[in-house]
């Protein structure tokens, strides 16, 4: 894996002029020879990471259409977000090389990661198949339409990931962006698909007054900075999470609540990260029910971390290369805190609805620890001898791909 030439994740391919009439044989023979190698070293791969048993999610999915490889329904009972991550020796769609789109925090393999497993699975869920990715098709389907995410670092992961695969059929452009650079518009031209992702993690309104750096939450307030844009957008992911454990201090009616992690100070009560994430999603969901404009709306559920022995200020680290076995780990408890949170606001919205899902990943990103850009957030964290407890973590982002 260190040896590993990550150019040949680019899936080019090269071709020569033809010998002659005197040596085909020769090189026929040397092809042969060639080809019968490469096949065994491939198969020999295959074999050794199909040796590794991965469990499947911990979690159920909710309102999740199965899609066969045809793309179409294939049965009423299968569960998108219930399966295994199994071993697929194809490799991803794009590469650091292939792609130049990616935040550098997640480009691992520019940044020097040395192992390579992680780019070599794929969902399967239990009871159908889903088809290989195809960028030509979804162009196809969206041709005309604006797609939106909306949350925090995590949706801009999720952005960057799709534009990395769809840009090897179109190369996209950038046509907006906000002077943090956080929030972006681009356009796929040929077919007029527009795509975006709004720099709002919290969904309310948030601000920090005078000279304290305290988040004041206002939990009766959607964030007009996506729901002003709602009625341009004909697919929408909104996702929250991570920003709630912040110390925050909630408004509501124009009274100040309560607080999350304020430690005493102001005489505030503290209500818990839930208590705000649950006002929030309510407020999300009565925003989607009664607004005439009808997108389809995704939500997908929190993102678990894989910090170990500690947080990510406090020394933890990833360094698994592997997916998780099965009873290996279970969610931490704020991540199954939150999950518990959206299911109960959200269960039973999407039963009558023709505009909701739930994007069920939890289950799914919890089973990827070896995912995580760790300390290849930044180019060759350890080189001059920095010792590895030094380096902080990310274990939370995803690499890219």
């Amino acid at each position: 894996g260190a040896n590993f030439d990550e150019q040949t994740l680019d899936y080019a391919s090269s071709s020569s002029s033809s010998s002659a009439p005197s040596s085909t044989s020769s090189f026929t023979r040397t092809f042969l020879k060639f080809s019968v190698y490469f096949s065994l070293v491939a198969l020999a791969y295959y074999f050794i990471i199909s040796s590794f048993t991965v469990p499947p999610p911990i979690f159920i999915a909710l309102d999740s259409p199965p899609v066969s490889p045809s793309g179409n329904v294939s049965s009423p009972k299968c569960d998108l977000f219930s399966g295994d991550w199994i071993p697929d020796p194809a490799g991803p769609l794009y590469t650091n090389h292939s792609c130049p789109h990616i935040q550098d925090f997640q480009n691992c393999m520019l940044n020097g990661r040395p192992d390579v497993n992680y780019l070599f699975w794929r969902w399967k869920p239990r009871d159908c198949d889903l088809p290989r990715f195809s960028s030509s098709q979804f162009l196809d389907r969206v041709r005309n339409k604006w797609w939106a995410f909306i949350g925090d670092s995590i949706a801009r992961n999720h952005v960057q990931s799709l534009i990395c695969i769809l840009s090897q059929v179109e190369e996209v452009v950038e046509i907006y962006h906000d002077k943090e650079f956080r929030s972006k518009i681009w356009r796929f031209p040929s077919h007029n698909f527009t795509l975006s992702v709004i720099w709002s993690p919290f969904l309310v309104k948030s601000e920090t007054l005078g000279t304290s750096s305290d988040i004041h939450l206002y939990l009766d307030q959607l964030d007009h900075k996506w729901t002003h844009q709602y009625s341009n957008f004909d697919y929408v992911v909104i996702s929250g999470g991570k920003w709630f454990l912040k110390a925050t201090i909630f408004h509501e009616s124009n009274t100040v609540t309560g607080s999350h992690y304020c430690h005493g100070r102001y005489n505030l009560t503290e209500l818990g990260y839930d208590y705000s994430y649950r006002k929030t999603l309510k407020l999300v969901r009565n925003f989607v029910r009664d607004s005439t404009h009808k997108p389809l709306v995704l939500f997908r559920t929190t993102t678990p971390d894989h910090f170990e022995t500690a947080e990510w200020n406090a020394g933890g680290y990833c360094n698994r290369t592997m997916p998780f076995k099965e009873a290996e780990a279970k969610l931490k408890t704020v991540d199954a805190v939150m999950r518990d949170v959206e299911l109960d606001v959200f269960q039973n919205f999407g039963e009558g609805s023709t505009n909701f899902r739930l994007l069920d990943t939890t289950g799914m990103s919890f089973l990827r620890p070896d995912g995580h850009p760790g300390p290849y957030r930044h180019p060759h964290p350890f080189a001059g001898g920095k010792v590895k407890s030094s380096v902080q973590n990310d274990c939370l982002h995803w690499c890219l791909p």
